[in-house]
């Protein structure tokens, strides 16, 4: 028998739940097709490759790859779709809240030509969020999937599943043209295919978390309307870029109540006032980018965060260097003081996005 299906499954700090998946996964599908699972795993720090590992030396069923210095869920299932010689992929939460049982309906479903991709759905008639428990997620939920259908045309019920099934082949021949962006692969392929693709839902009793904690949380909005700025803009001003700007124009609010405060309440010469609110705003940029526009390399725990601020600002100096002696030239030249620290502004911010990029959080 030949191999027919490969399952990825995205794993960040899930080693207790690889087991009885790969288990559960087993059972469902029987001996109705020859599967593998792909374990794509962003180098947790609970162990969970090396708890693949084992399963892998008494299964050669399970494979996988650790990823380092790589993040998100979207880029994970591309990987594992570059990864398997199956002819039909599927992607899927190791967490235990997908039913495995789907999947012998969605590969049959495939095989026969009735649908192109098959989504499994927490909202489509028969499905359950009962045991979900997240009232405020499934609300986020309800309104993305609704902007979604919008923004894409795209008519599912639940273009934000992350659990999914299609050809290898289609998934491949679409990769070069996916923004690989956060969490949302399922939109990102369905968006980026030149005709609609046939589709068929399965409704899904989404379940509560096995083990583990929720890898997800608020930045998802922003993470969500980012894949969809990449599919219509993305071409025209580079996402990340675009994001850092975002943030930087929130920055920029606060560099000038900074400058008001100490210039008008405080009495401040501008050159002060400009380096103060300088470091200020640097300061807020980092943990906003952080949070936000670097969310898949997102920087945890004390030590690492400090590194990081550190290395912002030592990133950042020659930019804030320029950003304070044009403006403060400008100030001191007559124009005014709005104009001049918006110039010095301006002047930093291409450094700064460059070199934290590259240094403080690994890209470029």
């Amino acid at each position: 028998m030949t191999l027919d299906l490969a399952i990825i499954l995205p794993t960040l700090n899930e080693r207790g739940n690889l087991a009885p998946l790969v288990e559960r996964i087993d059972r469902a599908i029987g001996p109705a097709a020859v599967w593998e699972v792909i374990i794509v795993d962003d180098d947790s720090k609970d162990g969970t490759a090396d708890e693949a590992r084992a399963l892998a030396l008494t299964d050669p069923r399970v494979r996988v790859i650790q990823r380092i210095g790589r993040r998100g869920l979207a880029s994970a299932a591309i990987e594992g779709f570059c990864a398997t010689a199956a002819p039909y992929v599927a992607v899927m939460d190791a967490d235990h809240q997908h039913d495995p049982a789907l999947l012998p309906g969605m590969l049959a479903a495939l095989k026969s030509g009735e649908a192109e991709i098959c989504v499994a759905s927490r909202f489509a008639e028969g499905a359950s969020t009962a045991e979900w428990a997240a009232p405020e997620r499934e609300k986020l939920s309800t309104y993305a999937n609704a902007l979604a259908r919008k923004i894409t045309g795209v008519e599912l019920t639940d273009p934000m599943s992350g659990y999914f099934m299609l050809p290898a082949g289609t998934a491949r021949t679409l990769v070069p043209r996916l923004s690989g962006i956060g969490f949302k692969i399922l939109l990102d392929l369905l968006a980026t295919a030149d005709a609609p693709m046939t589709v068929k839902e399965f409704p899904l009793n989404f379940a509560a978390r096995r083990e583990g904690e929720s890898k997800l949380d608020r930045a998802i909005l922003f993470d969500f309307l980012a894949g969809l700025y990449d599919k219509t803009l993305g071409k025209v001003i580079p996402t990340r870029f675009a994001l850092f700007g975002t943030v930087g124009a929130f920055g920029v609010l606060v560099h000038f109540v900074v400058l008001s405060v100490l210039l008008f309440a405080l009495g401040e010469r501008f050159a002060i006032a400009q380096t103060a609110a300088v470091l200020v705003a640097m300061s807020f940029n980092f943990w906003l980018n952080n949070w936000l526009t670097y969310r898949d390399k997102r920087l945890v725990g004390a030590m690492a965060l400090l590194r990081g601020w550190l290395g912002f600002i030592a990133t950042c100096a020659i930019g804030a260097f320029a950003n304070v002696a044009i403006a403060t030239f400008m100030e001191g030249s007559g124009i005014h003081w709005v104009l001049a620290a918006l110039a010095g502004i301006v002047v930093g911010s291409v450094w700064n996005y460059a070199l934290s990029s590259r240094f403080v959080w690994g890209r470029f």
